[in-house]
């Protein structure tokens, strides 16, 4: 049986036919740039999000970037960032002209420890930036606590989080300003590239509209040296559309998750994913951990199943940081989970029989 890592077989199939009404609609209206789909998406999405202000941005990092900006972080501010994340986290706080801090992760949750932000924080920390890794919502009453205590912004990276709460409140709805990303492969994807920020802020959300446009408010008046950073027009409509089934499409990774769950949870050398009690995790990802990992991704390979590495090379041991100094040991749990962990097949679609081939291979792999 041949399982992929990803399909949007099931996904595209459901929104088909209204898609092709979307385009329709958008080609008659003749706007192409911040239209009315557009404005449509930030409210639908902002309402998703259980705040009022929503924002398109072009991708995730932008929205990543943009949020330090309108913060006012730059040169001179620190940022605490995870360390085992995609490096799109890290890059966005060295496009605002700060400087990175990386605090270690929780070794059951894989999301960043309050310990070590707490830890982390110095005379030139700015901001904490959280990401709800993998889809779990990381602790975040006790994040902000923290970023109260020490006069801290906090920004959220909600790029595989859609959906997911902490003590019934939702991600992107804690931090002063968060970023999301709707790269095709998010539990929220575009048909390319696209993002948005979220904010409980009337002023965040007038500086954010400002910074993506050019710095202008007002057509060829501009307030900033601003970027374009601005949603495509065609994805937002394709976004509000594709909103509608989120929580379906949730549901049913979760429910995929439950059947992985079941069949693995008595296998020795395997690790499954834990979820804070206080957490819910809409599992973009469904990440294992297991010392062999690199001989077990291979033997599922031959097996015909398709499996990830999430994230092989911490972002502190990547090229782009050797200006750093950091060597190897540095972090060590987030090191250790790129050493271990192997992301499985989930998506919405996915058969419960193909979930069942995996796991048969993994028993037969471990003996069990």
């Amino acid at each position: 049986m041949e399982i992929p890592f990803v399909s949007f077989n099931a996904q595209n199939a459901a929104v088909a036919e209204e898609s092709k009404a979307v385009f329709s609609r958008f080609i008659d209206s003749q706007y192409y740039v911040l239209g009315p789909m557009t404005r449509q998406f930030e409210e639908d999405y902002a309402r998703f999000n259980e705040v009022p202000h929503a924002i398109g941005i072009s991708n995730g990092l932008d929205a990543l970037h943009i949020s330090l900006k309108v913060l006012g972080v730059g040169p001179g501010d620190e940022v605490i960032v995870p360390s085992n994340t995609y490096i799109a986290t890290a890059l966005a706080v060295e496009m605002a002209g700060a400087k990175v801090v990386f605090a270690e992760p929780d070794a059951d949750t894989y999301n960043i420890s309050p310990a070590s932000i707490r830890n982390a924080i110095g005379p030139n920390t700015k901001a904490i930036m959280p990401v709800h890794l993998y889809g779990q919502a990381c602790e975040m009453d006790e994040i902000m606590a923290i970023a109260e205590e020490f006069k801290l912004f906090v920004v959220e990276d909600n790029a595989q989080g859609h959906g997911a709460r902490f003590n019934e409140k939702i991600t992107g709805s804690f931090g002063h300003a968060n970023a999301s990303s709707f790269y095709p492969t998010k539990n929220l994807g575009a048909f390319g590239e696209a993002g948005a920020i979220t904010t409980n802020s009337a002023e965040l959300d007038k500086a954010v509209r400002v910074w993506r446009n050019y710095g202008s408010e007002k057509r060829y008046h501009n307030m900033v040296k601003g970027y374009n950073n601005r949603i495509d027009e065609l994805q937002a409509g394709l976004l509000s559309l594709k909103l509608r089934y989120l929580n379906d499409w949730t549901k049913a990774r979760q429910e995929a998750a439950a059947r992985y769950h079941a069949n693995l949870n008595d296998i020795k050398g395997i690790s499954l994913p834990y979820c804070h009690p206080n957490a819910s995790h809409v599992y973009h990802l469904f990440v294992i951990r297991c010392e062999e990992r690199n001989k077990v991704q291979e033997y599922l390979e031959s097996k015909g199943v398709k499996t990830v590495i999430h994230y092989p090379i911490p972002p502190h041991l990547q090229e782009a940081y050797q200006d750093a100094g950091f060597e190897k040991g540095a972090f060590p749990i987030a090191e250790k989970l790129a050493d271990t962990s192997l992301s499985l097949p989930i998506f919405p679609g996915i058969e419960p029989q193909q979930i069942d081939y995996v796991c048969e291979q993994l028993r037969t792999y471990f003996g069990s």
